[in-house]
């Protein structure tokens, strides 16, 4: 598909920090009705994306996150991406919620 651009990827992630999706993804693996709804509001800031290009891009940027995460965690620095600290504030604190859950 076409490339995403930066205020395209924002947008996307500025959707995603919502805790009414964020909540609707942590719950389900069939998520084609969530990223239809991801792809309705992007449609509204006038980015025209179909759900699969969404959710294709949703699980890119999170396997990114992720792998730079646990090079960081690791010690490494080497390794970084363009949207690790808007990511960081929507994947960072919910690694911690379900640690801290499981603790008590």
């Amino acid at each position: 598909g076409k490339h995403w651009t930066v205020n395209e990827v924002r947008a996307l992630i500025r959707i995603w920090s919502d805790r009414n999706i964020q909540q609707q993804l942590e719950g389900t693996v069939r998520n084609k009705r969530i990223f239809e709804q991801v792809a309705a509001r992007l449609q509204k800031f006038g980015i025209d994306r179909d759900w699969k290009q969404c959710r294709t891009k949703y699980k890119n940027l999170k396997h990114e996150y992720k792998s730079v995460k646990s090079a960081q965690d690791s010690g490494s620095t080497s390794k970084s991406m363009k949207f690790f600290y808007e990511l960081d504030a929507i994947l960072g604190h919910s690694t911690m919620e379900h640690a801290s859950k499981s603790d008590n």
